[in-house]
């Protein structure tokens, strides 16, 4: 894929341009004059030529190396050129010695050139995922007293009125009041798809309204909104640093020092142990500054954190937000995916299907399980209250919560409970287990047992797609943990070629379930992916946790490590693929640098190069770091 590189400067870039282009004219004209005209002038006249050139482009790398020695910072690519760079301008007044004045001038024009080129690709990078800022407008409109005002999305308070108009962005996670329209999620999900939305309807904060005016009552401050959450995401990416950039930079730690302890020893020893020091020092010496020209660290030290920042931007644009190299760089040594089953393999949209009543009616099962459901943001509690559309539910005196059983309601002196199996048998009440590929949800009034209703949901589109994926990829184990029951998770797994599961599990046996596989595992990682929301345990416990349709879950983005703002399961293998490229990318740029600097360093110190000595050290160095800064700019870039 061709490298999208555009060319977009700031004014500092500029002005760094127009020094390199000065200088390089000022060269020529020195280089020109000397050779043609002044060719016999003392030596000294001769620097006097290249100086004006060489301190319009070198001063700031000077200015930086004499302010970094202050403050005992000695050892970095600043120090390295100003020592090689004066060392050549010096070696020209050494008995016997070829001045080098036009080669030192050349290597900092050459060096500021890298400088800049890097500072475009990064200022690139940047940009790319920076446009996530834009999700973030600057105002909100909200109704008060009568009025629009015009406020920061900080002063709104929840319960509050916001007026979106077409073509403005959602300030606040909210849900419409009034009001139906298009929303544009490209910027949170990746997708270009409008998703309409309706009275009722749940909206979150960094969508843009497309067609007709929203009002919408605020339902969380923006310090928890979903743009605010995203925001915090994005500026703490560069904490979580991949093992690759932590040995970048422990490598040039100590690399530096080493480097120029080298060319010390290369300057000197081997003159001395001539027997002739001075007749063979200014060889030496010219050897030692290139050898220090070619060690600069740079192609290393800027391409692998851009590969890795790239990866990271090319991501986002497509709705999966990683939160550092570290996780980017476990995603692709993925070796097992598990899943959590509802709402992530399957829609989690359930319908009842089948009412099967044993001491009541079909609409009295209804009622009772839609009411003791009533305040449940389950998916299961949503589909009982659709079945019991249009009735008068009665209102419950308390609700107590079963983890991973069901719920328990009291109605004044009759206590109903809802839920699986295991909750009939705490309470006592005389259920069987049925079989079917649905979800059963039994019911008992004081202990006895009334009935059960049959819930059915459907596998999400993509899904098997995306296991077939994963299984190209080299995932061979796929797992689903789900709180189901085992007929139901195996017909499942058998539908999407996912090879093992386990069914009937509480929060804790997944969590459980999770470390039993992270000991069977292997060289790679094992990914859990889930919806974020009952699934916070698990995902913090695997090696990358992955939340699925995370947009407006604060406790998925929380949670997880790599966050999918859709619900569309292809996007897990694609991002894999997208972190396995960008690891190449990083290892091309290691390979590249330490083979090419290797093989010049080595032939320079043994002097083989001979004329080619400087031209080669300048590819080994400024080239080597453009061409390994071009292709980290790849991962930004997405197939």
């Amino acid at each position: 894929m061709p490298v999208d590189f555009e060319i977009s400067m700031t004014r500092r870039q500029k002005r760094n341009l127009y020094r390199i282009i000065g200088a390089a004219v000022l060269l020529l004209a020195a280089f020109l004059i000397e050779r043609l005209v002044l060719a016999d002038l003392p030596v000294v006249w001769r620097l006097c030529l290249y100086l004006p050139a060489y301190l319009l482009v070198g001063y700031d790398v000077l200015w930086r190396a004499l302010r970094h020695i202050s403050h005992a910072q000695v050892f970095d690519e600043n120090f390295l050129m100003t020592i090689a760079t004066l060392g050549a301008l010096a070696i020209g007044f050494l008995p016997g010695a070829k001045a080098e004045f036009a080669e030192a001038v050349f290597v900092m024009v050459f060096y500021q050139t890298g400088e800049l080129f890097q500072s475009i690709a990064v200022g690139k990078s940047r940009r790319s995922i920076s446009a996530l800022m834009d999700i973030r407008p600057p105002l909100a409109r909200v109704e008060r007293a009568g009025r629009e005002v015009e406020v920061a999305p900080e002063a709104v308070a929840v319960g509050e009125i916001l007026l979106i108009r077409p073509g403005e962005r959602i300030a606040l996670d909210g849900r419409v009041l009034n009001g139906t329209s298009d929303l544009n999620t490209l910027a949170l999900t990746g997708e270009a798809a409008p998703r309409a939305v309706d009275v009722g309807d749940a909206v979150v904060s960094g969508c843009t309204n497309l067609t007709g005016l929203l009002r919408i009552r605020v339902e969380k401050p923006y310090s928890e909104s979903t743009v605010s959450r995203i925001l915090q995401l994005i500026e703490h990416m560069g904490e979580r640093k991949s093992r690759n950039e932590k040995f970048i930079t422990r490598f040039a730690r100590y690399y530096t020092p080493f480097v120029v302890i080298a060319a010390l020893l290369l300057a000197f020893l081997p003159p001395l142990f001539s027997g002739d020091f001075s007749n063979h020092f200014a060889e030496w010496l010219s050897r030692a500054l290139t050898f220090l020209v070619i060690s600069c660290p740079c192609a290393l030290v800027i391409s692998v954190p851009l590969a890795f920042f790239g990866g990271i931007g090319g991501a986002s644009r497509m709705g999966v937000l990683i939160k550092g190299a570290q996780d980017l760089e476990a995603l692709a040594a993925a070796e097992i995916a598990v899943f959590d089953k509802t709402g992530t393999l399957t829609c989690g949209s359930f319908t009842v299907t089948e009412v099967h009543p044993v001491a009541c009616t079909d609409s009295e099962l209804i009622t009772l399980a839609a009411a003791a459901e009533a305040a449940s943001n389950h998916p299961i509690a949503k589909a009982l209250r659709a079945a019991a559309m249009g009735r008068e539910l009665p209102l419950a005196d308390c609700v107590t919560e079963v983890a991973g059983r069901g719920v328990l309601a009291r109605f004044g002196e009759e206590e109903i409970a809802v839920g699986n199996l295991a909750l009939m048998r705490e309470v006592g009440a005389n259920a069987v287990e049925v079989e079917t590929d649905g979800t059963a949800v039994f019911l008992s009034r004081n202990a006895t047992y009334l009935g059960y209703i049959l819930i059915s949901d459907c596998v999400k589109e993509g899904s098997a797609e995306a296991i077939g994926a994963l299984a190209a990829q080299g995932i061979q184990r796929t797992v689903i943990l789900t709180g189901d029951r085992e007929r139901v998770a195996a017909s499942v797994a058998k539908k999407l070629g996912v090879t093992d599961w386990q069914a009937a599990l509480l929060p804790a046996d997944k969590v459980r379930e999770v470390e039993v596989l992270l000991a069977a595992k292997q060289k790679g990682t094992l990914l859990f992916v889930g919806d974020g929301i009952n699934d916070a345990p698990v995902l913090s416990r695997a090696d990358v946790g992955v939340a699925m349709g995370a947009m407006g879950s604060d406790i998925a983005i929380e949670a997880a490590d790599v966050v999918l703002m859709d619900d569309d399961p292809r996007k897990l293998p694609r991002a894999i693929a997208h972190a396995r490229r960008t690891l190449r990318i990083v290892r091309q740029n290691i390979v590249l640098a330490l083979g090419v600097k290797g093989a010049v360093l080595l032939c320079g110190g043994l002097g083989l190069l001979g004329a080619w000595q400087m031209p080669l050290a300048i590819f080994a160095d400024v080239g080597v770091a453009m061409i390994a800064i071009l292709n980290a700019m790849r991962a930004l870039s997405i197939k």
